[in-house]
């Protein structure tokens, strides 16, 4: 029912305006650079140091000199550079992005992320620059699964792993819905297709309500095309 990974990270490219600046946070997020629509002229912005980030490259191209955050293999379009990871810090902290996307352990209803440790013995914590993109950048999305793989739910009433930032998530994209964080907490703007509103706020750990005009997250069938 729900959708995967290459399909969110389509979903999330859909609603990137033309012209925006905008950074890729290590993991899933990673993906939306594949999918920007054909004509719209996005700057991939790399906590390491790029601006002009593009999509990986094929397997047989790949520059290992030319890499992302996540240490993957990247491409540069034309126009694009790098530079010392200071004054790509400087970009962030600066207020010179207008987006960023981010992965998520936790989700509050108040836009508190939680996404650099949890409770767990065997995940080491690693905040990376998340914490300055979350202080730095004008709009913060989260991208993740709405729960975690033992079932419990990733949005919350109020986080219970360590905060990176506190009420700086404007909009949630899981596998299930489309989120926004507003004064009221979570609206559902829309819903994976067979699931009911009621099916959602099961799987959520705090007050959900739906959009007047809620509809239906829909994304084609992409594979493993990117990645």
């Amino acid at each position: 029912m729900g959708l995967d990974r290459n399909q969110i990270a389509w979903r999330i490219a859909q609603d990137i305006a033309d012209g925006s600046y905008v950074n890729l946070g290590i993991g899933m997020p990673e993906l939306v650079a594949d999918f920007i629509p054909e004509g719209r002229e996005i700057v991939f912005h790399s906590e390491n140091g790029l601006l002009g980030m593009g999509p990986k490259p094929p397997k047989d191209r790949e520059d290992h000199d030319l890499m992302n955050a996540g240490k993957k293999p990247v491409t540069l379009v034309p126009g694009g550079a790098y530079f010392h990871h200071t004054d790509s810090f400087l970009m962030v902290r600066g207020g010179h992005l207008d987006l960023c996307v981010l992965g998520a352990y936790q989700i509050s209803e108040t836009g508190d992320l939680a996404n650099w440790a949890t409770d767990s013995d065997t995940r080491l914590p690693a905040v990376g620059g998340a914490m300055d993109l979350a202080a730095g950048t004008p709009r913060v999305v989260a991208m993740t699964t709405h729960c975690a793989r033992d079932g419990t739910p990733k949005l919350l009433g109020e986080c219970t792993f360590p905060l990176t930032a506190a009420g700086v998530v404007d909009r949630v994209y899981t596998d299930l819905a489309v989120i926004d964080v507003t004064p009221a907490g979570f609206v559902a703007r829309e819903i994976v297709d067979g699931m009911t509103l009621d099916e959602l706020r099961d799987r959520t750990g705090a007050r959900l309500t739906a959009a007047e005009n809620l509809g239906i997250l829909k994304a084609p069938a992409l594979g493993d095309a990117a990645g």
